[in-house]
């Protein structure tokens, strides 16, 4: 009998043993992980255990972190092919558009009858949205491509959005829109004034694009950052998908033809270039699309 217990106590203290060691290995691949995804370490999972089964374990592991990091290369490698395309096809696309604008000036100087003119001028009307479009795919291959170089300066949001609203009066009065801008607080932001105007001016320019009634602008101070809010009611809010409206290429209203669905991606990047952030929303029928930039202190 007293061997018996003998026996079971070794068996319990083995096993107790060989649990504190499972842990502690348990533990140390856990804390190698850890590293991976806080320092970027690369290094493979080890294990000194001679246990099979243990060994197994971080074999696959180490092969799981091996797909997973070659599936990252090569997402990167398509990113930059994806780049490079587009660099190219929009400098490929501008050249005979030149072209095209200059052969149609020597048609407009020409004699031409009313019928013609008319042609003429639809014609004018599509190789200008052509343009457009072209120079919003060059405009965002050059950001992709260039490094980040900011030339941050305090300015007045407020100011460079009033004047961006003033520039674009003519083509608000072509669509036919108001725009409601009531008292906007005095905001200073620390930012890149250049890359600040394209982002008002592609947050326009989308209003202008889709808007199915006049505009309504605000902006908002919470002490750290300052929020410009463009307000405009649409007609399609059942196909707009808020949370995907900054997505490259995705538009709502794909059988129109006339959006690359970049102009709202571009504002994303500049906006997150900045330390700042993007944001959309649907309140009834009125698209709320905001842009926060750190504030100057």
């Amino acid at each position: 009998m007293g061997y018996t217990i003998l026996f079971l106590c070794v068996i319990l203290a083995i096993m107790i043993f060989w649990v504190i060691i499972l842990k502690m290995h348990m533990r140390s691949i856990s804390k190698q992980l850890e590293k991976r995804i806080d320092e970027g370490a690369r290094n493979s999972i080890s294990i000194a255990m001679f246990d099979k089964d243990a060994i197994r374990l971080a074999e696959n592991i180490n092969n799981c972190l091996v797909a997973e990091e070659n599936a990252k290369q090569a997402l990167a490698s398509e990113e930059r092919q994806f780049r490079r395309m587009i660099a190219d096809i929009s400098h490929d696309l501008r050249t005979p558009l030149t072209s095209i604008k200059g052969y149609l000036q020597l048609l407009s100087s020409s004699q031409l009858n009313d019928a013609q003119r008319g042609r003429l001028a639809i014609i004018e009307k599509h190789v200008q949205e052509l343009g457009g479009l072209i120079e919003h795919f060059f405009e965002y291959s050059y950001l992709l491509s260039v490094e980040n170089q900011l030339n941050l300066e305090r300015f007045s949001l407020t100011a460079e959005t009033e004047e961006c609203l003033a520039a674009a009066v003519p083509q608000f009065e072509a669509h036919c829109m108001s725009v409601e801008i009531g008292e906007l607080p005095s905001a200073f932001i620390i930012a890149d004034k250049e890359k600040t105007v394209r982002i008002i001016q592609n947050l326009i320019r989308n209003c202008l694009q889709h808007s199915a009634g006049n505009l309504s602008v605000s902006i908002t101070d919470d002490g750290e950052f300052a929020e410009l809010s463009m307000k405009n009611p649409v007609s399609n809010t059942q196909e707009i998908q808020p949370d995907k409206l900054f997505d490259r290429f995705y538009t709502a209203e794909k059988s129109r033809g006339k959006s690359t669905g970049l102009g709202l991606s571009i504002v994303k990047l500049l906006a997150e270039q900045m330390n700042g952030s993007t944001s959309a929303r649907l309140e009834g029928n009125n698209l709320i699309i905001s842009v926060r930039l750190p504030k100057a202190q």
